[in-house]
């Protein structure tokens, strides 16, 4: 009887070592350096629907408006591991991998919902799913965060305008500066917590991003005119931690990705009504809404789009990754 015992005894130890690890609950904190937008309700339809799929497993914890450090230390937070995701503009990307730079190509998509549709598509999420191989991060989802607006204290009316002017850009690579450049600017990378002081001190002149940044942070009390940059697409990748996700088992790393990929599809009715939202409120608070005569949009287009073929001649992967986004945006 006693070996009998003893062998059940072990049986139900193993049984309950098995039975805390399927029951061990994972956190997982994603990190924004933005509030209220597109990119807080999809982590609110992530959250949602994750539950739906794996009840308790998978506690999620959003932390917007950089509560967990600025862009750049919060990118390195993910591919340490001390974060487990981070969803920044796709330009603080670039220092991870180059070929994220292709997102700010201009001219790439012509509408927000061309953009959506892009992104959704399954032979552009495996090829996007090869970004930051090897670095420790994947994306989990990648959407188009809305038009890229420019506001400055001087009102940018046409092309001319933006000579001398110092605008902030959302990265430092050469697709977010040189486009600039040609045009005359000083474009200058700065993460988003550090923006709001430099135009109130004038250490810049203008920043651009998508229109919601301009109102959650209320930049109407320092300038006025918003103008739209034709062309231009903020796109933000959610990437996590690679050992976090292969932390959770094959299951579970799959209800993310499903979950990630579910929340992307249906923010995207709510991020073009949020767009317009925006855009109410900015005219409520005496904003403008600057568009540029249709022959300053093609001026414009003509001098940012020149800067294209010599970076692609410098960087295959951009002219590949180029090429198909732009077949597939056909």
């Amino acid at each position: 009887m006693r070996p009998t015992l003893k062998m059940l005894a072990g049986i139900l130890m193993s049984c309950a070592v098995v039975t805390g690890a399927m029951a061990q609950q994972f956190t997982m904190k994603i990190s924004s350096p933005t509030i209220n937008d597109v990119t807080q309700q999809w982590a609110k339809e992530f959250a949602a629907e994750l539950k739906a799929q794996v009840g308790d497993k998978i506690k999620v914890e959003f932390y917007p408006a950089s509560q967990l450090g600025k862009i750049p230390a919060t990118v390195q937070g993910v591919a340490m591991g001390t974060i487990e995701a981070v969803a920044p503009a796709s330009g603080f990307l670039v220092g991870l991998d180059p070929r994220f730079q292709v997102f700010d190509a201009p001219g790439l998509f012509t509408s927000l919902e061309d953009a959506q549709k892009v992104f959704a598509n399954p032979a552009v999420r495996a090829r996007l799913a090869t970004f930051a191989g090897g670095k420790g991060m994947t994306p989990i989802a990648i959407y188009p965060h809305g038009p890229v607006m420019l506001v400055s204290h001087k009102p940018i009316r046409a092309v001319a305008d933006l000579k001398g002017q110092k605008i902030r850009v959302p990265g430092a690579a050469p697709l977010q500066v040189e486009p600039f450049r040609r045009l005359g600017a000083h474009p200058v990378s700065m993460p988003l917590g550090e923006v709001l002081s430099a135009m109130q001190n004038h250490t810049i002149d203008g920043l651009a991003a998508a229109a919601t940044v301009f109102t959650a942070f209320k930049y109407y009390d320092l300038a006025k005119g918003m103008t739209r940059l034709p062309g231009s697409y903020l796109i933000v990748p959610v990437m996590a931690n690679q050992a976090f996700l292969k932390s959770l088992g094959p299951k579970l790393e799959a209800a993310v990705r499903d979950a990630a990929f579910k929340a992307q599809q249906k923010v995207e009715i709510f991020d073009r009504e949020d767009i317009k939202k925006t855009l109410g409120i900015w005219k409520q608070h005496g904003g403008e809404i600057i568009e540029l005569s249709p022959d300053q949009q093609k001026e414009y287009l003509q001098q940012v789009q020149s800067v294209l073929p010599a970076l692609m001649k410098s960087s295959p992967n951009l002219k590949a990754d180029y090429e198909f986004l732009y077949a597939a945006a056909k």
